[in-house]
C-alpha cells in the first residue's frame, strides 16, 4: 500500500513542492487549505486531480489550524503515516500587526495537531516547519544547539511550536522532528515577501508598468536557498530511525542590497534608478543576520544545497518575465479547487 501523507499549508510555496515531491515518490497525498473567496491553489492546480478519478493520488480538504475538532477528525478518517506542519501565518513583518493570529495560527495550530496525533493514538511521523527566525538576535552561523533569541510575533510563536514539538516527543514518546529552514525561495514564494517584490518588480518594470520599487532594510543578512531541494530535507527528516532537529540553510549570507544589485543586474537595469527606501516596511524589532549551520543535516541526512544564490536570483527573474508575459497574453488560466 502506498504511504499517506498529510500536509498543512499545502497551497503555499513549501507545501506545493513538497506535495510534488511526495506524489513523486508514491504517496497518496491529503492537504489542508483555508477556505476563501479569492483563488488560492494555483500553485498545485498542475497536479490536483478530481477526487473521484481513480488514478487521483492529491485530495484536499478545508480545514484550519485553529479547529481542533476538525483535525482529529480529518486524521481519523486519513490515518496518515507522515504528517508535515507547515501552515503558518508566516509573513514576519505581517506579525508584528496581527500578533495574536500568528500566535494562534502558528504556534498553537501545531499543539492543536500534536494532541490530535496523541489522542487518536496514530502512528505517524510528525515534521514541524521550524524558522530561522527563531534565533533572531543571536549573532550567526546558528546552528542546532545555538540558543534562540526571536525578535518578532512570527518568531515567538514558532519557537512555540519547536518546543511543543520537542516536548510531545519527550512525554509522549511521539516521533516528532523539527527542521528549522533557514529563507528558501521559488518563482512560488508569496508576491509581499521581499525576494519575490524584487523579481516581480523588475518584470514590471520592463514592460513599463512601474516605476519605483520600495523596500526596507537593505542591510539585513539572510541565507537563501532554493526551496525545492529544501522540502526534499524535509521529508529525509522523517526517514530516520529516530526523531531529531536539523537546520537546513546553504552557510551563505548575503544581504537584501546583494539580492536587489544582482536580480536588477541579470535584467541589465540600474536598480538604484528604480529602488526607494520606505520606512514602513522596517519592522520594529529587526534581525541583522540569519546564516545556518547545517552541518549536522550533512551528516545525519545526506542532504546539501545544489542552487547557488546567483542562480536563484536568475531562476526567479525568469520565472517572473514568464509570468507577466502569460498574464498579459491571456494565457495564464486559474481555476480554484
Amino acid at each position: 500500500m502506498p504511504r499517506v501523507a498529510l500536509i498543512t499549508g499545502i497551497t503555499g510555496q513549501d507545501g506545493s513542492y513538497l506535495a510534488e515531491f511526495l506524489l513523486g515518490k508514491g504517496y497518496v497525498v491529503h492537504g489542508l487549505k483555508r477556505r476563501s473567496s479569492s483563488f488560492n491553489t494555483e500553485r498545485i492546480d498542475r497536479i490536483d486531480l478530481h477526487p473521484r478519478d481513480p488514478d487521483a493520488h492529491l485530495f484536499l480538504h478545508y480545514g484550519e489550524l485553529s479547529d481542533a475538532a476538525a483535525l482529529a477528525g480529518l486524521l481519523r478518517d486519513i490515518r496518515p503515516d507522515e504528517v508535515y506542519n507547515l501552515g503558518a501565518q508566516s509573513h514576519v513583518r505581517v506579525s508584528f500587526e496581527i500578533p495574536n493570529y500568528t500566535a494562534d495560527i502558528t504556534g498553537l495550530g501545531a499543539v492543536r495537531m500534536l494532541d490530535a496525533i496523541r489522542t487518536a493514538r496514530l502512528d505517524c511521523r510528525y515534521y514541524q516547519a521550524s524558522s530561522s527566525e527563531m534565533f533572531g538576535a543571536t549573532p550567526p552561523p546558528q546552528r542546532e544547539n545555538t540558543p534562540f533569541h526571536p525578535r518578532s510575533p512570527y518568531g515567538c510563536a514558532k519557537v512555540f511550536a519547536y518546543w511543543a514539538a520537542v516536548n510531545y516527543r519527550e512525554a509522549w514518546g511521539m516521533y516528532a522532528t523539527n527542521g528549522i529552514l533557514f529563507n528558501h525561495e521559488s518563482p512560488r514564494r508569496g508576491e509581499n515577501f521581499v525576494t519575490r517584490k524584487i523579481t516581480r518588480a523588475i518584470a514590471r518594470i520592463e514592460a513599463g508598468m512601474q516605476d519605483k520599487l520600495y523596500l526596507g532594510n537593505l542591510d539585513a543578512v539572510r541565507d537563501w536557498g532554493y526551496a525545492p531541494e529544501y522540502v526534499e530535507a524535509m521529508w529525509l527528516a522523517l526517514q530516520q530511525d529516530e526523531p531529531d532537529d536539523y537546520v537546513v540553510a546553504t552557510g551563505t549570507g548575503h544581504t537584501v542590497r546583494e539580492f536587489v544589485t544582482a536580480a536588477f543586474s541579470y535584467a541589465g537595469l540600474d536598480w538604484e534608478r528604480y529602488v526607494a527606501i520606505d520606512p514602513a516596511y522596517y519592522r520594529p524589532s529587526e534581525v541583522d543576520a540569519l546564516i545556518g549551520d547545517a552541518a549536522k543535516a550533512r551528516r545525519k541526512l545526506g542532504w546539501a544545497p545544489k542552487t547557488l544564490f546567483a542562480d536563484l536570483v536568475r531562476i526567479m527573474v525568469d520565472a517572473d518575465r514568464q509570468l507577466l508575459a502569460d498574464e498579459r497574453s491571456g494565457r495564464l488560466v486559474r481555476v480554484d479547487r
